[in-house]
């Protein structure tokens, strides 16, 4: 069974890069454009990798690290931001696996994504 990924991303164009790189790298995806809907699903839910923009309608992205941090069944959930703002990323990079500065290129995702798998996968 392939790891899944959750992206948190409201750019259409980003979402399709991260999508296609993500699944390149062996992961099934799953997109959330509205911060509280992504947090919706990782209430109920636990993704192997979540791939997260900081600006997004709904809910801001630091929040949602905030949130994700606090939750026990996400405790083993792989977190990458991927942001254009990096001064607010480095107010939330300690709780993060990853910090990627935008513009993201599919090859650096899908390389760096493909070594965040869980090894069972």
């Amino acid at each position: 069974m392939q790891p899944l990924a959750l992206i948190v991303e409201d750019d259409p164009s980003q979402a399709e890069i991260f999508q296609r790189a993500l699944q390149a790298a062996g992961y099934q995806t799953l997109l959330q454009q509205n911060g509280q809907d992504a947090l919706n699903y990782l209430q109920q839910h636990q993704p192997d990798l979540v791939v997260l923009d900081l600006h997004l309608p709904g809910l801001g992205g630091e929040k949602i690290v905030q949130m994700m941090r606090d939750m026990a069944h996400l405790a083993h959930t792989r977190l990458v931001l991927a942001t254009a703002d990096d001064r607010l990323a480095e107010t939330v990079q300690p709780f993060c696996d990853l910090v990627l500065l935008k513009p993201i290129s599919y090859t650096q995702l899908r390389d760096l994504a493909a070594r965040l798998k869980p090894s069972s996968a």
